[in-house]
């Protein structure tokens, strides 16, 4: 996977960041969802390197990057995207375009409200804004996104839970949240995830996230909400299969520009549509790109 990326690892003032960067042009930010790593864009990075200088990140606790052992706030989306920040910097990149996926779309939320000099364009795939998540739970939502309950558990329990069996837990939920079918998953792609996760350290990064989200990153949502927006487009993509109604229209408590639609998927839009995942984003950056929006950065991006 990523052939012709270079691979690199960063140190921030709160974690070392993995990642691999390809391409070359204006500088775009890929961060994963969960329970993958950057080996999610492995389909996707290689189309938009064809224009851009193309970023792929783990997240801290997750992938390859370190797992700082400090507690769910050590997890705060807002920790978390300045992760980014300061890995985008000392590559070279002060303004840079930014496609998330379910967690790694929701430290990109916050990176765009608490750094929004450095986001020329917002792409948030498969997510609705936490508190609307939040709000909305009922048995069938419950259901749906147990695992926000499960993993906030304390004193240990989904960590002991899960490194039972890691790579059970892992499938089970790419399997279901694809609509039963996982075929599509790249067998090196599912490797690594499952190399991933088998680590103890990544089992408790992984809770402590989720922790972090439904009580830290609330309440921060909570004060910002009326308060700031996001303040470039932003373009929202979710998958049919995964998400029946329109994210759109809670988006746009939190932003003034903002598009979308589904594609025919389930939750996994880079692996089981990445051609028309892949034009989606393609055509949002290459639009902001004429109208101005980001410059290539500084020098040649390299570290």
């Amino acid at each position: 996977m990523f052939d012709g990326f270079d691979r690199l690892r960063v140190r921030t003032s709160g974690a070392e960041i993995n990642l691999v960067r390809g391409g070359e042009g204006p500088p775009v930010l890929l961060l994963h969802g969960w329970p993958e790593t950057l080996a999610q864009w492995h389909l996707v990075a290689p189309k938009l390197a064809e224009r851009f200088t193309v970023v792929c990140a783990d997240l801290r606790g997750h992938g390859d990057s370190s797992k700082p052992d400090g507690g769910p706030s050590t997890y705060s989306k807002r920790a978390m995207a300045l992760d980014q920040v300061e890995t985008m910097e000392a590559l070279g990149f002060a303004r840079f375009g930014l496609v998330g996926h379910d967690r790694g779309a929701r430290v990109g939320f916050r990176l765009a409200l608490d750094h929004p000099e450095r986001v020329a364009r917002l792409a948030l795939l498969d997510i609705a804004p936490t508190l609307t998540v939040l709000a909305s739970v009922d048995k069938d939502v419950a259901a749906r996104i147990y695992h926000w309950f499960f993993l906030v558990q304390p004193d240990g329990l989904p960590e002991r839970l899960i490194a039972a069996d890691p790579s059970f837990f892992l499938r089970w939920h790419l399997r279901h949240w694809s609509g039963g079918d996982d075929s599509f998953f790249a067998p090196e792609a599912l490797a690594e995830y499952e190399r991933c996760l088998a680590d103890p350290e990544a089992i408790r990064a992984n809770c402590d996230d989720l922790r972090a989200l439904v009580s830290i990153d609330a309440e921060d949502d909570g004060a910002d909400r009326g308060r700031r927006r996001i303040a470039c487009p932003l373009l929202v993509l979710w998958g049919s299969k995964w998400i029946a109604g329109d994210l759109v229209p809670p988006w746009l408590e939190w932003a003034n520009d903002v598009r979308g639609h589904p594609l025919p998927a389930g939750h996994f839009l880079a692996e089981e549509q990445p051609e028309e995942t892949a034009a989606e984003l393609r055509a949002f950056l290459e639009e902001g790109v004429k109208k101005g929006g980001w410059p290539f950065g500084g020098g040649s991006g390299r570290a």
